[in-house]
């Protein structure tokens, strides 16, 4: 048999990823895997777990984001060396085709599922190609499982997707321009047999909005939570979801019956015109003076919120970030994910500040190493660095030091009224603090020098 290798290199081992309880398995790996035809023996490296140690292969597969890109890189040289031929895949590749063709054999851009098999019979009769461009997947019709066997199985949350694409256009993500503008859904059917094949009892539904953007979603939603809580199949999760979920009640009411311990949020910002610059219709509409009825309503069914805001916007100030503070204690919100604005490619933020000359970090590939939400590789208007990075210290240091960090998870405790979701809140928060005083400019930025 053939043997395939698939990798899924890792960069920066920060405090947050170091935690089992935050760390993403490489679930479209696992479907890479599902795609290949029988007769290749496959494994997956993983080195969430296990550094990478060079291993015999006929084909290498690799994905990556921006911020891991030059890991990726650094393993396909290897490989390229020892006359292995190398394919990527994943958001950067896709955004960033011929920079990726520097360094490896192939590249697929898109989703790969479709033309996985192409690559591999191009592969066998010697002819492949520089380039696949896989064509968006009708999740109506696939249905293929993911060999999640071939995941390393000291992941705490077994990662399940139910949907693709996104109609928002935020500036900031690229999400759009890499799934498509069409939210496609898999059927409920699909999702429970899944389920109910997975050994762990901890999922994350890794959709970028699993309840969605329209009645019909919100329907699809309903559906399957209620089928959850029908057949007792008892998993805890925790999802991604826009601000608009707590419009319907009933969506938040039966994610906590089928299992929900928290959600995750993106609030990105109290600023209203730095709402409109990012795009973010769906928070103008709700407005920032709502942000904490929203909290309330996850609260009344035992739901933590992850609340996820971005700083080094155009204009902000050391005021601003002093309201920020107060506004976060206030807010109820039980996990915080606080990164500095970062314009990844393909994105519009990313074409508007290259066409100003705005970028301060352009060496790329190397660059792409500082392309991690916890640097500032533009120049914003109206601030400078220091006051960014010294905000962004001062923000933490009011939410993690006593006595606020004690009554901040008293709090939560008190309105989760939920034990189990209580003790993932709190080792959440604490993965986040260190990742934090691991963080390059945890020491160097100390909050005293903030400005009045």
């Amino acid at each position: 048999m053939k043997k395939l290798i698939l990798i899924n290199p890792v960069s920066h081992r920060s405090g947050y990823m170091l935690s089992r309880i935050s760390r993403f398995q490489p679930l479209n790996l696992a479907y890479v895997a599902a795609v290949t035809p029988s007769n290749w023996d496959i494994k997956i490296i993983d080195e969430n777990f296990e550094e990478f140690s060079f291993e015999k292969a006929d084909l290498v597969g690799i994905t990556a984001f921006s911020s891991n890109i030059n890991r990726a890189y650094e393993i396909a040289r290897i490989y390229r060396e020892n006359n292995i031929k190398v394919v990527l895949g994943g958001i950067h590749a896709s955004m960033n085709k011929e920079e990726a063709l520097k360094y490896v054999d192939s590249v697929v851009v898109g989703e790969v599922e479709n033309v996985w098999e192409q690559v591999l019979s191009d592969f066998e009769n010697n002819r492949l190609s520089s380039t696949y461009t896989g064509p968006q997947i009708d999740l109506d019709t696939f249905k293929i499982q993911p060999r999640r066997k071939l995941l390393h199985p000291d992941y705490f949350w077994q990662s399940v997707q139910t949907s693709r694409g996104c109609p928002f256009n935020c500036n900031f993500c690229s999400v759009t321009k890499y799934m498509g503008n069409e939210y496609r859904q898999r059927s409920v059917s699909d999702i429970l047999d899944e389920i109910q094949n997975i050994d762990g009892n901890y999922i994350t539904f890794v959709d970028d909005n699993l309840v969605g953007y329209s009645e019909k979603s919100r329907n699809r939603a309903k559906t399957l939570f209620k089928n959850m809580i029908k057949k007792k199949l008892k998993k805890k999760w925790w999802m991604q979801t826009s601000i608009n979920a707590a419009d319907d009640e009933e969506v938040v009411k039966l994610a906590a019956k089928a299992g929900c311990m928290f959600v995750f949020i993106g609030f990105e910002t109290i600023e209203q015109q730095t709402l409109k610059d990012m795009h973010k219709g769906v928070n103008l509409k709700t407005g920032v003076e709502n942000y904490k009825n929203i909290v309330k309503i996850f609260h009344k069914y035992g739901i933590g919120v992850l609340g996820a805001f971005i700083i080094g916007n155009d204009f902000e100030s050391p005021k601003y970030y002093k309201q920020l503070a107060d506004f976060l204690i206030q807010s109820s919100i039980d996990i915080f994910q606080i990164s500095i604005l970062t314009p990844l490619p393909g994105t519009e933020l990313m074409r508007k500040l290259q066409k100003k000359d705005r970028l301060l970090y352009q060496d790329f590939p190397k660059d792409w190493d500082r392309y991690r939400f916890s640097y500032l590789v533009h120049n914003p208007n109206g601030i400078n660095h220091d006051d960014v990075y010294t905000g962004d210290n001062y923000l933490k240091i009011r939410l993690y030091s006593f006595p606020v960090f004690y009554y901040r998870m008293i709090k939560s405790l008190l309105q989760i009224r939920n034990p189990y979701n209580f003790y993932v809140v709190y080792k959440l928060n604490k993965a986040l603090k260190t990742s934090w005083q691991n963080s390059h400019y945890y020491s160097k930025y100390p909050h005293k020098f903030l400005k009045s």
